[in-house]
């Protein structure tokens, strides 16, 4: 191994574990809680080499969300995999979808609440995103309906699915009822 190729594996190992770090500080205590100061002190590093891998705390969040969005992709995908027929297929990408949001509330405020200067819905959208869409898009596309775009289909069950989260999450909405839901969901949007 060169010499640069060990100093690429140790800085790649370095940012991994900043935003490992933060994610595990801002699920603990809260994105206020993730500082620069607290992040060097935690990982036994300088300030300034956080800020050799990442310019401040907004670019940790957009890390932290890109992250979280192959997670979700995959999650969706193996969800909506061990399924038989659209409805199943459906139902259990909500309920991936719901529970992801609840085990990871700091990756979810990351990916859909917090300013990570990410693109969404743009040619220079990241591809974990780009993914976390199409993830959405292969099981919800099937369900559109006749005459109904597949991806706008997928924006709006995406959209009740995000209100969902955030308002149970929020103490909103009772937390009993999210089977309910769901099946609400499933029943009345998707095309069966």
């Amino acid at each position: 191994m060169s010499v640069q190729e060990r100093r690429e594996r140790e800085r790649a190992g370095r940012e991994r574990l900043i935003v490992a770090t933060a994610r595990e500080l801002a699920e603990q205590q809260g994105w206020d809680a993730v500082t620069t100061r607290r992040l060097a002190e935690r990982i036994e590093y300088s300030q300034p080499v956080l800020y050799s891998h990442f310019r401040g705390k907004r670019e940790i969040i957009g890390a932290v969300a890109l992250e979280g969005a192959t997670e979700m992709a995959a999650a969706l995908r193996a969800a909506s995999a061990a399924e038989e027929g659209p409805r199943a297929r459906v139902t259990a990408l909500a309920r991936a979808y719901l529970d992801f949001a609840e085990r990871n509330p700091a990756v979810y405020d990351a990916m859909f609440q917090l300013d990570g200067g990410l693109a969404f819905a743009h040619e220079d959208t990241p591809e974990p995103l780009k993914d976390a869409f199409a993830a959405l898009l292969e099981s919800l596309g099937e369900v559109a309906g006749e005459g109904v775009h597949p991806a706008l289909f997928t924006e709006v069950f995406w959209a009740a699915l995000h209100g969902q989260a955030t308002l149970t999450r929020a103490r909103r909405l009772p937390p009993g009822d999210t089977e309910g839901r769901v099946r609400l969901l499933v029943d009345r949007l998707a095309v069966l």
